[in-house]
């Protein structure tokens, strides 16, 4: 197309010169080696910030709906607090002062740091919908529980949760794509993920054009097969009778 040249990725990153394979060989690094190194290190801060995320936000949702004032304020802090700080200021947070807080995070890699910021940053957003999910159920069926002679953990696990998860699915989507493009953020603090590999390969080559394109791409291929996974999984759990239910 016009003057676009899309040979950029077949380019060896130190000489410059185009490899018939587009791959290295013999330790050569072409610029879709490089690109295809980035997205792997995309996905693995997202998945991985995407598992913390799941973990501490249920739990903060959860503790945001139980009658205990001390632990239900825990939640709420929790929340607001990483809600209202931008992302990208949290990652610095972490990177830079947190470290000399917590002297036993100086030699943790940038890598888990990132993954932590972002993890964090997003649980106060899954806290959100996990609570919204479990006061959208009908109170009589924590009475319901309790009355069984249930304690209010069993009630939560066996009678609430079941149920609130199957609601916020589609939020949850929604957060695992945002998490995918969030992850961008990681460039701040030298993760070699794809908007870093693009601004340093349009820096190095001067083709913006296809290498914005690429990774634009790539992120949404990334995007899409979660919320095609999501969709999966959203009408097998689905609870029949609910809206949208079968």
């Amino acid at each position: 197309m016009g003057n676009w040249d899309w040979q950029v990725f077949c380019k060896d990153t130190i000489d410059g010169e185009v490899r018939p394979s587009c791959f290295g060989e013999g330790g050569d690094i072409t610029y879709l080696d490089w690109m295809l190194s980035a997205w792997g290190w995309t996905l693995s801060v997202a998945l991985l910030a995407l598992v913390v995320a799941l973990a501490v936000g249920s739990l903060m949702g959860i503790l945001r709906t139980v009658p205990d004032k001390r632990l239900a304020f825990l939640g709420n802090a929790w929340t607001e607090l990483f809600r209202n700080i931008p992302l990208l200021v949290q990652i610095f947070l972490w990177y830079h002062v947190i470290p000399g807080l917590v002297p036993v995070l100086k030699g943790v890699p940038s890598f888990v740091l990132v993954v932590l910021g972002l993890g964090f940053f997003t649980s106060a957003r899954i806290a959100e919908q996990v609570k919204a999910g479990i006061q959208a159920l009908p109170k009589g069926q924590r009475y319901a529980g309790l009355a069984m002679g249930l304690t209010l953990p069993q009630t939560y696990r066996f009678v609430l949760l079941p149920m609130a998860f199957r609601i916020v699915i589609p939020p949850l989507t929604s957060e695992s794509m945002n998490i995918i493009k969030n992850s961008s953020v990681a460039f701040a603090v030298s993760i070699a993920e794809l908007t870093m590999f693009a601004m340093q390969a349009q820096e190095e080559t001067s083709r913006g054009i296809e290498v914005y394109l690429a990774v634009s791409a790539l992120y949404f291929i990334s995007a899409f097969a979660i919320n095609r996974f999501m969709l999966v999984v959203e009408d097998r759990v689905r609870v029949p009778g609910m809206v949208g239910g079968k």
